[in-house]
């Protein structure tokens, strides 16, 4: 947390964001959830309840980074059979891959406020490269006197290029589980000390 006298903000490029430093997710607030289509004609909804991550805003904005981990077996999908089936060996095979891993590589392209961050993600021992589009929502200071940010990302990948090829044949043409994920990120960042 800064003091009182040291300013939190800054002007940047049109836009008032974050004071230079390390910032944590805020477990209270964010959401890591993910959409994947389901039988050809529906979507379904998930999240990991478990995700940290570690924002360091550059004095150079533009070279500032971001490093996640999610806990794979804190998925949910709100049945719990399904859960089950992603966690196992079929799908994230949560015991032998604990997590799924994040590490930006860069600021590719930013337009106002949209920000598309390039980075490596890895799933199931897999690493591959991600784009993620993110928005900055704003920045202020917390009631508790907490320096935070909030921010949304989205990005698609192919599940398929992470090893994760499961499927069923439908008779009706197509597949039960759809090849893209969407996934969608909201979240808080709190300044640290």
């Amino acid at each position: 947390m800064t003091s009182s006298t040291e300013s939190v903000t800054r002007d940047w490029d049109g836009l008032t964001i974050p004071s230079a430093g390390t910032y944590l997710l805020d477990v209270a607030h964010r959401r890591v959830g993910f959409v994947a289509r389901h039988m050809m004609v529906s979507k379904v909804r998930g999240e990991f309840a478990d995700a940290t991550a570690t924002i360091t805003v550059g004095e150079d904005p533009l070279q500032s980074s971001v490093s996640a981990t999610i806990q794979a077996a804190s998925i949910n999908t709100n049945q719990t059979d399904r859960d089950a089936h992603l966690r196992s060996p079929e799908f994230l095979d949560a015991e032998a891959f604990p997590t799924l891993e994040f590490r930006s590589t860069g600021v590719k392209s930013h337009d106002g406020n949209e920000f598309v961050l390039s980075g490596e993600l890895t799933i199931k021992g897999v690493t591959r490269p991600v784009d993620l589009e993110v928005e900055f929502e704003g920045v202020g200071r917390s009631p508790f006197g907490q320096d935070i940010f909030g921010f949304s990302a989205t990005t698609e990948i192919d599940r398929e290029d992470f090893g994760l090829t499961w499927n069923v044949a439908l008779e009706t043409g197509g597949v039960l589980v759809g090849k893209k994920i969407k996934i969608e990120i909201e979240g808080e960042a709190v300044r640290q000390a």
